[in-house]
């Protein structure tokens, strides 16, 4: 796999803020329905759940973050070795990401995915489609 170029293999879902992620009549989880109810096998990065966990929990009730989280592991849950960090940590220095950032974009290029992101730090990179 030609590292510099994602394909649609697979597809990896990226929120950087999610108030509730089990409810798709909200617009902006319609616009992620397309691509988390697609054909297309669905990676999702252990960072990921850490992040949906975290941000459902504090903002709604623990029930709900586990159940966001039951829901992403019906997709392949990759995790972090070392080589992903690596690699994770020379695309921050190239795009000036985040750690968390930088690693789910590693993880996406691993796997040959698209990202799928509402994440504006992320939208001019190779393969990101941008949700707003």
């Amino acid at each position: 796999m030609d590292r510099g170029t994602l394909s649609s293999k697979f597809q990896l879902a990226k929120r950087k803020t999610v108030s509730d992620p089990c409810r798709l009549e909200r617009p902006l989880a319609r616009r992620f329905a397309q691509y988390l109810e697609g054909r297309e096998p669905l990676v999702v990065s252990v960072i990921e759940i850490y992040e949906v966990y975290t941000v459902v929990r504090r903002d709604i009730s623990e029930e709900r973050a586990l159940g966001a989280v039951a829901a992403m592991r019906r997709a392949t849950v990759t995790p972090v070795d070392e080589s992903l960090a690596l690699e994770a940590a020379d695309i921050s220095l190239m795009h000036g990401l985040a750690m968390a950032d930088s690693l789910v974009y590693a993880t996406a290029r691993r796997h040959g995915a698209r990202l799928v992101t509402a994440d504006t730090d992320l939208k001019d990179l190779p393969g990101a489609v941008l949700i707003r």
